[in-house]
């Protein structure tokens, strides 16, 4: 079988995106799949050629195939990304993804749980019986994930990168490393630190990766997400919820009582205001709610 040519504009994007976007190794992954996935149509010209017809039957397969609107948008955003690329580094002068119009995302509000949910979830940990072959520190370790999650709003990922020296005991506060390998300080309530101080103390971490499984290996994101489903499955709260949902919780808690839009915004890493907007429409919906509760006229 022969070898296929070298995608010489692909490869340079790959590289930009690496080393001047600074971006993450799952960003750049996601953004060649894309491509790849693109580019394996049959009889396509090559990238300087291509019109925007070709890119509105790839719409339309992808839409027929039945992928999400979300997915498709992010699948695009990746060929349009690249595009701008080809335009500011190789002087290609039109854009032809500029004239196909994408699909609308239907507007989704988060589901957040209430400060009741957030304490039956989290006094879990301590409440359920450990597994026969779990060590004992492990209840404690679980309380200070679940305690730290929420009292932070930090992505899962965030979470699980943590090492010891990235709490501060004293000063309160976690520093973590985000999306786009862009670093924040985080504060962190006093129930938190007291439960990774109990849990650091019963395990015996006092240096290298924070949170460690019984192999004294890093807890994997998809650790976290196990150790939550099991604890759901012992409290009052739906089954699918997702270790994301109390991040939204975190958010939404903080604009009830007063937090500004753009102080949440930094807490959360977010780099558009906009994408901290959503919590907003929650708390405007939880208001609604709790008038048409209460109010004799609502």
């Amino acid at each position: 079988m022969p070898t296929p040519p070298r995608d010489l504009y692909a490869e340079n994007f790959y590289q930009w995106l690496e080393v001047e976007r600074n971006a993450s190794p799952r960003t750049v992954e996601n953004y060649r799949r894309a491509l790849e996935v693109f580019r394996k149509k049959d009889g396509l010209p090559p990238w300087r050629q291509l019109t925007a017809d070709h890119f509105r039957r790839h719409l339309f397969e992808m839409s027929k195939s039945g992928v999400a609107r979300p997915t498709i948008r992010l699948h695009f955003a990746a060929l349009r990304t690249f595009y701008k690329f080809l335009g500011q580094r190789h002087g290609l002068e039109k854009n032809p993804l500029k004239e196909v119009q994408l699909p609308k995302l239907q507007k989704k509000l988060p589901f957040v749980l209430n400060p009741q949910q957030v304490d039956e979830l989290l006094g879990a940990p301590l409440r359920v019986k450990k597994a026969p072959q779990a060590p004992e520190w492990m209840p404690l370790r679980d309380a200070a994930v679940l305690e730290l999650f929420y009292s932070s709003g930090m992505r899962i990922a965030e979470l699980a990168g943590l090492r010891v020296e990235h709490l501060d005991v004293y000063s309160e506060t976690a520093r973590v490393l985000g999306k786009g390998r862009k670093e924040r300080l985080l504060p962190v309530g006093r129930p938190a630190l007291d439960a990774v101080q109990k849990y650091r103390l019963a395990a015996g971490v006092h240096a290298g990766p924070l949170f460690v499984n019984k192999m004294r290996r890093r807890l994997s994101v998809r650790s976290v997400w196990l150790l939550l489903k099991r604890y759901l499955a012992h409290t009052s709260l739906p089954p699918n919820i997702s270790p994301h949902k109390l991040r939204h919780s975190f958010a939404t808690h903080l604009l009830d009582h007063g937090a500004d839009l753009r102080s949440v915004q930094a807490l959360l890493g977010h780099a558009s205001l906009s994408t901290t907007q959503i919590y907003t429409h929650v708390t405007v919906e939880r208001m609604k709610q709790v008038y048409n509760d209460a109010h004799p006229r609502a």
